[in-house]
């Protein structure tokens, strides 16, 4: 309580004090009728939801306008793919692509179109590969590259390679060994396809005793390595299941009604590889070229490894933007690994938020999705953040990068708006927190915002913020792109997924700001 009243006391001088003037000529939201509104809403949002609320509200200089407790460490969530995003765009460039590659040394025997020597597959950690209904770059791409050189038969089993380091996918350290299985918390390494899921379509057979049939899948050609134990029964309903065997694959189980609706199981990938080796088998065969798994006894090849096949993910701005709008943990994961390594990751991100604020304090990492519950991030860190980062050479229109009102996990912000793009933000959700930070658009200037609640009442909070949101931009504009000379403006769409795709992620377990949601997805 003593600690409240004097967060209390500090947000009343902070409101009444007198203004600096900010870069850019813009007036600044009067404070006393951002006193009036803050002070009513938090009362509101503190009886439907007590708990620790960190809250800060900022003019776009970062100059605080109205806080609360904005310098208590608190736990981020996936607010934390914020800095993943912009740490990423600093290392890398917002035009960075990720390969995929086959490699190769030897030669096609030009008589029966067989790669004579060695060759294997290069996976750099591209987490849109094979995902399937035109969404990223496939395997199929890669054979169709090897058909077209003229190559009809491959010997020898799948080696599979990473530019940086062995191709391996694990559980990061950082996670709860709760979350282990779950789709928002897949392995993460260089070997992934299709986001280290999978999923098939399940309908009823012909008639009742009749196996069910699948009809979808992802990757293609993981029907492969399906056993089908259900059965049909008469009705509408269904009870089927899919489970992980021992040996690798996965086993249907229950029945389903024979005028039941298609359903889609989904299952995270205990061992990739073996899904990778299934994919990459059909792949094969769809592009016409027979494979030999078994071992190639010949002469060593005399030539050095060359690129026989590449395709290449969309560029990181494309990659980022999406990441951020599914809120994908998996993907922020591999931004990070693709910008830091996969050794000192956190360390390096926690340094770069320090550097872009000047502040020595406020921020501790260990991931970069926010799913782990060891991060602490405070309100201004956040402010300071967003602040900063934009006037930085990679920070150029960051903003856009963020999901805008009504789409993605903003999807419930669909109202009370303007237009899109009043609000740029980014969310975050665990089983006792809610949290969001991002921009909101006014015609006197762009405010920054960072609502933090660590408490019991999440989806109350959620409500909460989402109301304090639809008060503040009622009147806003929509954030404008920084102009920018021709040939440098970041890359933000064309190239990522719709947010209304039908064919099942693992984002699609945890569409965020739902009560039906799991409550520790970090969204």
């Amino acid at each position: 309580m003593v600690r409240w009243r004097r967060a209390a006391q500090l947000a009343k001088l902070l409101v009444v004090a007198p203004m600096l003037p900010v870069t850019g000529a813009v007036a600044q939201t009067d404070p006393m009728w951002l006193a009036q509104q803050m002070g009513t809403w938090y009362r509101s949002a503190a009886r439907a939801a007590p708990g620790h609320w960190g809250i800060a509200v900022a003019d776009q200089a970062g100059k605080i306008l109205w806080s609360l407790n904005p310098d208590d460490p608190l736990i981020p969530a996936s607010t934390v793919k914020v800095f993943t995003t912009g740490f990423a765009r600093t290392v890398l460039g917002g035009t960075a692509r990720r390969p995929t590659r086959v490699i190769g040394a030897g030669a096609v025997d030009p008589k029966t179109g067989e790669w004579i020597g060695s060759w294997g597959l290069e996976l750099n950690g591209d987490p849109t590969l094979e995902r399937g209904q035109g969404a990223g770059p496939t395997l199929y791409d890669l054979t169709l590259q090897l058909a077209s050189a003229g190559i009809r038969k491959l010997t020898g089993p799948l080696n599979v390679q990473s530019a940086d380091g062995p191709a391996t996918a694990a559980y990061p350290a950082a996670w709860s060994r709760h979350h282990w299985g779950r789709l928002f918390a897949p392995l993460i390494g260089p070997l992934t396809v299709n986001e280290n899921i999978v999923w098939v379509t399940v309908v009823p057979g012909a008639r009742p005793g009749a196996r069910p049939r699948l009809v979808g899948e992802s990757p293609e050609g993981i029907g492969s390595l399906m056993r089908m134990e259900a059965s049909t029964r008469a009705g509408r309903r269904a009870k089927i299941s899919m489970r992980a065997r021992g040996e690798g694959g996965w086993t249907i189980s229950g029945w389903i009604g024979s005028h039941a609706r298609p359903r889609v199981l989904t299952a995270v990938a205990g061992d990739p590889r073996i899904v990778l080796n299934a994919a990459w088998g059909h792949a094969l065969r769809r592009a016409g070229i027979a494979w030999n798994p078994s071992a190639y006894i010949g002469a060593p090849p005399t030539a050095a490894p060359r690129v026989l096949a590449e395709v290449s993910s969309a560029p990181l701005d494309s990659l980022a933007s999406e990441i951020n709008r599914r809120s994908l943990n998996y993907g922020a994961e591999l931004l990070l690994q693709w910008a830091a390594g996969r050794e000192t990751g956190a360390e390096r991100l926690t340094a770069h938020v320090k550097e872009i604020t000047g502040i020595g304090s406020g921020v501790e990492l260990s991931d970069g999705s926010g799913l782990s519950y060891a991060d602490r991030v405070t309100p201004a860190m956040f402010i300071s953040y967003l602040a900063k980062f934009p006037n930085t050479a990679a920070g150029r229109n960051f903003p856009q990068l963020l999901p805008a009102n009504g789409t993605g996990t903003l999807h419930r912000l669909n109202s009370g708006f303007p237009g899109e793009g009043v609000v740029r933000a980014k969310t975050g959700t665990l089983g006792q927190v809610s949290n969001v930070v991002g921009y909101l658009g006014r015609s006197e200037g762009t405010l920054l915002v960072a609502l933090m609640y660590n408490g019991s009442r999440p989806w109350a909070a959620r409500q909460a913020q989402w109301r304090l949101f639809r008060m503040l931009g009622a009147h806003g504009v929509v954030i404008p792109n920084d102009s920018l000379p021709e040939g440098l403006v970041p890359h933000f769409g064309g190239e990522e997924a719709d947010s209304d795709v039908v064919w099942p992620t693992a984002a699609d377990s945890m569409a965020d700001d739902t009560v039906e949601a799991p409550a520790d997805s970090s969204r």
